[in-house]
């Protein structure tokens, strides 16, 4: 073996097969070159990018999108800094746990090589979150926000997936053969290395090209010690004539792949107005329920000083005994209904917490200036409205006068209250739902021509060509192989399979038929379904501003009510009975007016979230609809 190095024809195949190896490497990577890491930003980096551009394709906008969650969480603040309990270092985030054995990318579970805290906000106990800090802290903590957004992330890596089928595709191999054969009187010992690299590309017309370059070193160690190399290129062509063939058969699952992506593009966004509306309908109903917590005070309070009333007249003879009991029982009914109210308001703010993607033991409060911010707007809109006087200050007709009943004015229209067929135009333009099933009979219909195609017979064309010739330790006493065109092995192949079998293709075929008429029906039952969506918002719409209206209304009487019959008490011209019974209408229509000032304002939000024009941003935020009469 000390000779072989020396032999001229051996360093000149070495240094090829170097040549080769590095181009293999530089065209595919050494092993170990690239990290986990690596591949994982190379993900990120093309889904980012597929993500941006179906934004632009579907939306005509783009926005900030990342799966990545921030190392110093809202969730994670709140746990360390108000000391909650924990039963896994994962309910901080994957940032907090310890990497296995073996664990491939340790950067990922770094904290610094994640985003900065998803909010500005400094952690105070309790922690007081605003309407709009609300909305932020949502979609940054929420844990089906976040799943809903990997949803986008893992159809732009299919896409990619179905775009990698016509790249060019490169494969290596270096191979070292020691062989030893100790057959008697034929021992043999050998060694071979091979150097092999190729090319498949797959064109969007369906042909296929396979080509292939392979180097060989073949070296005897026994007998007449031999060597000998190979080269050998080669390249196969094979192209579809009949089925199979065209493009868009070729690349119909790349098409469905573009379509899903932009599909999963739309299906967030309609998500993002849903959940923005959840939340902001959730924060209303837990000020709601707060504010019940009040009045249920505020009347208990209010029971007390009646059952102390009742109990001095009833000390000075001006009472009997049975109404100081009813005005004692009303206070401990009270005194239950406060206490309810405080459990309620509890329940529904620890849920609230949840919806967020914060611990439900958390310490938050919220803002309570948002129900008196959106009482003031209601109050606007309701000097607008004109009041029907109550009974007591309108004329006084007979008993058996005819009776009209007024229907609600459509002069006290809200700004959203639109007519019921612009409403409906809206939402069969904007809803990013119905434009998802309007693409899938779309995607059905190709389906059928696709599934038809494979009724025609397979007609293909194989072209092959073949140059040079390899070299093993059976061959090494051969002579060097040479790369001459002129003595390559050519041929070209037509194969016709006829169609005489197709049952399978018969069934797919009438199944894609029937997928047809079934995306025909879902897009029928959506579109029927956006328009009772809303027809029925308005409907609610009206009847929440009616509610409003009356309401208001109730609250005014019951507020005069009970001043009255409080004068008439004094007066010895009421019972404490009286009094209770105002008081407890009191409660009832501030309860009810607070319910009726929310239910309008979710109202209004659904109507736009259903038409499709309440636009939420990355962070959240939403821009509420301007209907053109009222834009000015």
């Amino acid at each position: 073996m000390s000779g072989w190095p020396a032999q001229p024809g051996w360093r000149w195949i070495a240094s090829l097969a170097a040549a080769l190896a590095l181009t293999l490497g530089v065209l595919l990577g050494p092993p170990g070159c690239r990290s986990a890491q690596d591949y994982r930003r190379e993900a990120d980096q093309t889904a980012y990018q597929i993500i941006q551009d179906k934004q632009q394709e579907g939306l005509g906008r783009t926005e900030p999108f990342t799966i990545e969650r921030p190392a110093d969480t809202l969730r994670q603040r709140l746990l360390l800094d108000q000391h909650l309990p924990i039963s896994h270092p994962g309910s901080l985030g994957s940032v907090a746990l310890e990497p296995t054995e073996h664990w491939p990318d340790d950067p990922y579970l770094d904290p610094s090589s994640r985003p900065e805290r998803d909010l500005p906000m400094e952690v105070a106990t309790p922690l007081r979150i605003s309407f709009e800090q609300a909305l932020q802290i949502a979609a940054r903590n929420s844990r089906e926000y976040q799943s809903r957004k990997e949803g986008v992330y893992l159809a732009a890596l299919n896409l990619d997936l179905e775009r990698d089928e016509f790249r060019n595709t490169f494969a290596g191999l270096l191979e070292g053969l020691f062989s030893s054969d100790q057959t008697p009187g034929n021992v043999t010992t050998g060694v071979e290395a091979t150097a092999e690299t190729a090319l498949v590309r797959r064109f969007k017309n369906g042909v296929t090209l396979t080509t292939r370059i392979a180097l060989d070193l073949a070296k005897l160690l026994t007998m007449d010690r031999s060597s000998s190399y190979g080269v050998l290129a080669d390249a196969t062509i094979e192209i579809p004539l009949l089925r199979g063939a065209g493009q868009w058969v070729v690349t119909e699952p790349l098409t469905q792949a573009e379509r899903e992506a932009l599909y999963a593009i739309y299906d967030f966004e309609q998500f993002k107005r849903e959940f923005a509306v959840d939340v902001a309908s959730e924060y209303l109903s837990v000020l709601q329920q707060m504010d019940s917590v009040e009045n249920a005070e505020e009347n208990y309070r209010r029971l007390i000083t009646a059952a102390r009333r009742a109990r001095r007249l009833a000390d000075a003879g001006r009472l009997p005994e049975i109404q100081v009991d009813q005005a004692v029982q009303d206070e401990l009914r009270a005194r239950d209904r406060w206490i309810a109210a405080g459990v309620d308001f509890a329940r529904q703010l620890d849920a609230f917490k949840i919806l967020l993607g914060l611990p439900p033991d958390a310490q938050i409060e919220l803002d309570r200036g948002e129900l008196e911010r959106l009482t003031q707007a209601t109050e606007q809109m309701l000097s607008k409205m004109s009041f029907q006087e109550p009974a007591p200050s309108r004329e006084v007709l007979p008993a058996d006068a005819p009776v009209e009943l007024e229907p609600p004015r459509e002069k006290d229209r809200g700004p959203l209250e639109l007519d019921e067929d612009e409403a409906i135009r809206l939402a069969l333009e904007n809803r990013q739902d119905l434009w998802v099933v309007q693409g899938r009979v779309y995607d059905a219909q190709r389906q059928v021509a696709v599934a038809a195609n494979a009724f025609l017979p397979d007609l293909t064309l194989l072209g092959s060509t073949s140059i040079g010739e390899r070299r093993t330790i059976d061959s090494a006493d051969r002579p060097n192989a040479r790369f001459e065109a002129d003595r390559g092995r050519y041929d070209a192949i037509l194969s016709l399979d006829l169609p005489l079998e197709r049952t399978a293709e018969r069934n797919l075929y009438r199944r894609s038929l029937i997928d047809l008429e079934q995306a025909v029906r879902d897009l029928q039952a959506l579109e029927d379904s956006v328009k009772f969506q809303i027809r029925n918002a308005l409907r609610t719409l009206m009847e929440s501003r009616e509610g409003l209206r009356i309401q208001a209304q109730a609250v005014a009487l019951a507020q005069r009510r009970v001043e009255s019959t409080n004068l008439f008490l004094e007066a010895g011209r009421a019972e404490i009975r009286d009094l209770l019974e105002a008081q407890d209408a009191l409660f009832s229509a501030q309860n009810a007016l607070t319910a009726a000032l929310v239910n309008y304002r979710v109202a209004e939000l659904e109507l736009q979230r259903d038409m499709g024009v309440l636009e939420v941003n990355a962070e959240g935020l939403w821009q509420e609809y301007v209907p053109q009469e009222h834009s000015s």
